[in-house]
């Protein structure tokens, strides 16, 4: 295909591109819409780029590529514990957001991806990892915990052990402010007991 070699370098370093991106792409390397459409449709038949979401591409094979097609988005719950190496575990991509979209596990480049919406007031305290070749949002130990008890996950001792050694308390009190008083309550009695 006449762009195709131009198409692969431009978006292969991306780690998504939305199909008006490649659509607007080849209309400006002299192609028309309706070549452009077909041109999409041939890469995706013969896996060269893969849907993430309708109208969301890449080139990558990582499930964890899914947080960048559902902005704005957080990895969280288990998933920000084997980010920040809280735990030995490989888990699926868990996406926490504030978008009105369906909660759920999606079938997303070949793994499951978990989806979590959280309200505007408790999307805070993530910051930006390096992970493999891509930056992307992952909550910090603090909001971490915090998720656990919002979403009430269960965690289990060894990893709440590890979160306390790691929890920077005045940070913690910050983001317990912005939180509902349930969610206030749990985190200061779950952190308040004895280590056995």
């Amino acid at each position: 295909m006449k762009y195709m070699k131009k198409f692969i370098e431009h978006f292969s370093t991306m780690p998504v591109f939305t199909a008006r991106d490649a659509r607007l792409f080849l209309i400006e390397h002299g192609a028309s819409k309706e070549y452009a459409y077909l041109f999409i449709t041939h890469l995706i038949r013969t896996n060269k780029i893969r849907k993430i979401k309708r109208g969301v591409y890449t080139f990558g094979d990582d499930p964890v590529l899914a947080g960048f097609a559902f902005y704005p988005s957080y990895h969280g719950l288990q998933d920000a514990l084997s980010i920040l190496n809280l735990w030995e575990q490989e888990t699926n991509t868990v996406l926490i957001t504030p978008l009105k979209i369906r909660s759920g596990v999606r079938e997303i480049l070949g793994g499951k991806v978990l989806i979590r919406r959280i309200s505007r007031k408790m999307f805070f305290g993530f910051e930006s990892v390096k992970y493999s070749d891509y930056w992307i949002g992952v909550s910090d130990v603090e909001k971490t915990l915090i998720d656990f008890v919002y979403f009430r996950a269960p965690l289990s001792k060894a990893v709440l052990d590890e979160m306390r050694k790691r929890i920077d308390r005045k940070k913690l009190e910050e983001y317990l402010r912005r939180c509902p008083e349930r969610v206030r309550k749990k985190v200061r009695d779950l952190l308040s007991k004895k280590k056995n």
